[in-house]
């Protein structure tokens, strides 16, 4: 073999690449050969598969002449070494799509279809008591969450607030005066308005001279407000079209809009069933839900009408036992003249107006009366409900304001 000399190119026995060896690789090779030989022909160290992938050592030059017939270590750790990307997150392998994923055509989270995914849940902040006052001293580091009483208002509250579908329509009578009718239909009506996105309105039918607009707005002011009342809207009903309009006959008691009973007697009790229903067919083009305070009694001219358009019913009764009896009445007659489902859902509120002796045994009519009605709810005794003039929620008890909410989300429970 003729010798090799830094610039003097050798070709490969296979026709390989043709090489140039420096000096230093020279004397490296000689000296390699200069070492003495192994005992005995050494076996070729292989790497485990998890070894390679992680070491991956620079590939040595190929030798002068070599064939395919090397020996399958040198083969193996000639694969030059790479960057290894880092883990990723369990966070980002739980939301990253899978091959599996795509597949089946599941789609990958994205902040509009799974915004909860990027957003912790926080907990409802505490208002009032030891869990409200702990919130407040920490500067809200530390939130326990609401109490059981908050949790029962929330869900009270979301009840009431309850989308709907259309315009509903609930009627509050009674057989009896004085015990509590139209005070419920304004504070009914006000805690409506207080929770629901959209204004609720009361209806005032009473034929006999109603005072729904003045327990809701007080007298003085309605007085002073040129009222107009449901004779005026009727007698120019063609001409309304518009909310706008509609507004012109109509009293605003915050976000309570209420339309006044006649106040002439000659002219209150005329008011018959066909137009109460064309007033009602106004007023759902307009408001989701509709309070109609009936005035006393189940048969004056008007009631057929408000009975065909109710989609459920409020019996006032009082804790006297004649006010239980009207009341049993009532649900009595109901049942009995084609109205079987009204009495059969309807909500008996009872309200402490008179604080009777306590020798009527309360619990007794309250479980009388329960077992042939939806719901039964009683208001207890309140000077802002007992004296029979402006009723307003900030000057109620909290007891009193909670029967209310008691009651409304009872009415909306009641809309299907």
């Amino acid at each position: 073999m003729p010798a090799v000399t830094p610039n003097t190119p050798r070709k490969n026995d296979a026709a390989g690449p043709v090489l140039r060896r420096s000096s230093w690789a020279e004397a490296a090779a000689a000296a390699d050969a200069a070492k003495p030989a192994p005992p005995g022909p050494a076996a070729p160290t292989r790497l485990p598969v998890s070894a390679k992938s992680a070491t991956r050592p620079e590939a040595p030059t190929s030798p002068v002449g070599g064939d395919a017939s090397a020996p399958e270590a040198a083969q193996e750790v000639s694969v030059p070494q790479r960057d290894i990307a880092p883990e990723p997150s369990p966070a980002f392998r739980r939301s990253r799509p899978t091959v599996a994923d795509a597949i089946a055509g599941n789609p990958a989270p994205d902040f509009i279809s799974s915004p909860g995914l990027f957003v912790k849940e926080q907990k409802p902040r505490p208002v009032g008591g030891f869990r409200g006052a702990m919130y407040k001293l920490t500067g809200g580091s530390w939130n326990m969450g609401p109490g059981p009483k908050q949790r029962q208002e929330d869900e009270l509250a979301r009840r009431i607030s309850r989308q709907l579908q259309g315009s509903y329509n609930t009627a509050i009578l009674s057989l009896k005066g004085g015990i509590g009718k139209t005070s419920t239909t304004v504070g009914v009506g006000l805690t409506l308005a207080e929770f629901r996105g959209d204004a609720p309105c009361a209806i005032d039918a009473n034929p006999d001279s109603g005072d729904l607009v003045e327990r809701a707005l007080g007298e003085g002011i309605y007085q002073q407000a040129a009222p107009r009342t449901i004779t005026d809207l009727l007698e120019n009903i063609e001409s309304i079209d518009s909310l706008t309009a509609l507004a012109r006959y109509m009293h605003h008691a915050g976000r309570l809009h209420l339309i006044a009973g006649e106040q002439d007697p000659e002219v209150s009790d005329s008011l018959t069933a066909e137009e109460y229903l064309r007033i009602r067919k106004l007023i759902s083009g307009y408001y989701s839900v509709a309070l109609t305070d009936c005035g006393t009694g189940v048969t004056h001219n008007a009631m057929s009408g408000i009975l065909q358009s109710a989609d459920n019913l409020v019996i006032a009764a009082g804790y006297a036992v004649s006010g239980a009896k009207r009341a049993r009445s009532t649900l009595q007659w109901l049942a009995g003249h084609g109205y079987e489902d009204l009495a059969r859902n309807a909500i008996v509120v009872i309200t402490d107006k008179d604080e009777v002796s306590s020798r009527v045994d309360k619990d007794a009519i309250e479980e009388h009366l329960s077992g042939i009605c939806r719901q039964l709810i009683a208001v207890p005794h309140d000077r802002g409900v007992a004296d029979g003039d402006l009723v307003t929620l900030d000057v109620l008890k909290s007891e009193t304001r909670r029967a209310y909410k008691e009651i409304a989300a009872a009415i909306v429970d009641g809309y299907r």
